[in-house]
């Protein structure tokens, strides 16, 4: 089945560009922000404006690694890689926690060794002045990284600007802090740096688990999957579809596979063109590639048949719905799949169940019971 050109194919590319242009500006904020910082704490010996530098600097690291997963996550397929190298932005953004992770346990133990051996303090309307900038353009970024990741479909940027915004507020304590130290003498600036390092590793916490979902492969959205089935059904031929399964090989990089349900009085030249209708319009409309497409005949003659086994499947609440429906009258043989909760405890028993509810009610019959899984 050949592909169509939906003008789609571009996309990827102008990705790239707004995910590499938006990680040079995190780059060289982050970077100026950390040397600033770095030059400010050495001033006032601030172990919280240190910190909140290190912090900058863990930024502008991700950034680099962001642009660099970006790239190589564009390169071509090969023979090794026959999927492309989507994936890589899976790594890349492990290694961005990582990165924050060690950021924020390092801060966490300069914080408690300035508590209990804390050292003078010595603030200056220049190095509030630093924290100042630091705060407005946290802000700024953070808007464009937000706003960036948006269009480009990066988590990473997005990711990336929610920080920045979180930064920001914790610049504001840094200085709050340095305010209350310069006009009452009250020094809270190593326990301001413990907050912060919490608040860094609470954050590198949340991007591991989110990194982890995306290399385990997480539930796809449902919308997605809704619109993709309503286009599917929108053939003449087409009377149902189930089973969609998509895997993921990168931002927007879907390849899957689905079953079909047809009129059993299709020939198979009505199924082949059937089948390349549905490819070409599932890759137009989604960007989705269906590399397989299954077929359910189904025939108007066995609907009592069909209505009759879903009135005893909806007597088991942990049935979800049913579909596939096969009958050999002749044989006296009836296949179908049922869909079951992921909350049940037992889904072997569940299906045993069905299958003798259905046996009582259809003696003689050989059946079989697919426990299927809610895509």
């Amino acid at each position: 089945m050949g592909k169509k050109d939906s003008g789609k194919k571009n996309k990827p590319y102008n990705r790239k560009a707004l995910i590499i242009k938006a990680g040079i500006i995190g780059v060289v904020a982050n970077f100026l922000l950390a040397a600033f910082k770095a030059l400010a704490g050495f001033l006032t010996n601030s172990i919280a404006i240190t910190l909140d530098g290190i912090n900058s600097l863990s930024d502008g690291l991700g950034s680099i690694i962001t642009i660099t997963g970006a790239r190589l996550s564009e390169k071509a397929p090969d023979k090794k890689h026959p999927m492309g190298y989507g994936r890589i932005e899976y790594i890349s953004s492990m290694i961005v926690t990582v990165i924050v992770l060690l950021a924020g346990f390092t801060s966490a133990v300069e914080s408690l060794k300035s508590i209990l051996s804390p050292g003078e303090i010595v603030y200056d309307y220049f190095s509030l002045f630093i924290v100042l900038v630091s705060i407005i353009v946290k802000i700024f970024l953070s808007i464009y990284m937000i706003r960036t990741g948006k269009k480009a479909e990066s988590k990473a940027l997005i990711a990336a600007g929610s920080d920045s915004k979180f930064d920001a507020i914790l610049s504001l304590s840094v200085l709050l802090s340095a305010l209350i130290s310069l006009y009452f003498g009250i020094s809270l600036e190593a326990y301001i740096g413990l907050v912060i390092s919490i608040f860094i590793i609470k954050a590198g916490l949340s991007m591991f688990k989110s990194t982890m979902d995306d290399i385990l492969g997480k539930r796809i959205d449902r919308h997605f999957l809704s619109d993709i089935k309503k286009t599917i059904c929108s053939d003449p031929d087409a009377l149902g579809a189930h089973d969609l399964i998509l895997h993921n090989y990168g931002t927007g990089k879907f390849t899957g596979s689905v079953h079909v349900e047809v009129p059993d009085s299709l020939t198979a030249v009505d199924i082949d063109l059937m089948q390349r209708r549905i490819y070409n319009s599932v890759y137009e409309k989604h960007n989705v590639t269906l590399e397989a497409i299954g077929i359910y005949a189904l025939s108007s003659e066995f609907d009592p048949l069909r209505d009759r086994i879903n009135d005893i499947i909806r007597k088991h609440k942990d049935v979800l719905r049913s579909h596939g429906f096969f009958f050999d009258p002749d044989a006296h043989i009836m296949r179908f799949d049922i869909i079951i909760n992921y909350d049940a405890k037992n889904r072997d028993e569940i299906c045993e169940k069905v299958k003798a509810d259905v046996q009582a009610e259809f003696p003689g019959w050989e059946i079989h019971i697919t426990p299927d899984i809610d895509f």
